[in-house]
């Protein structure tokens, strides 16, 4: 299981990491996407900087989940963007919110149940 969190973990960075400096640098193609998704440019910024800054939660120890989640959360945002409004296919940003989603079932035992024990 070690090397499939490495190897999760390192795919996850990779991809987010070069997506959100795309986003950052102003790359055309993002402009136009974010253009045509109506919210400004702005959200281009701030989707960028939580592209390239959450991975470094995924090699913080305990903190696995939360960036899992938080660029899990990302995808769905993607994913409904792409379904109803860009058009092209979602399947990207879908593989990546399943690769999130294993890293998350992966450190499990982070998560706390609500009576805030912590899971075994």
């Amino acid at each position: 299981m070690k090397y499939l969190s490495l190897g999760l973990r390192g795919l996850l960075t990779l991809a987010f990491v070069a997506a959100g400096l795309a986003k950052l640098a102003g790359a055309e193609m993002m402009v136009a996407t974010f253009e045509a998704v109506g919210v400004g440019q702005w959200f281009r910024y701030v989707t960028g900087l939580i592209e390239v800054l959450t991975p470094v939660l995924l090699w913080l120890p305990g903190k696995q989940v939360l960036g899992a989640a938080i660029l899990g959360a990302t995808m769905v945002g993607a994913v409904l963007a792409h379904l109803f409004i860009l058009g092209p296919s979602a399947v990207p940003a879908i593989i990546l919110g399943l690769i999130c989603a294993a890293v998350i079932y992966l450190y499990r035992a982070q998560i706390s149940d609500p009576l805030g024990r912590t899971a075994t």
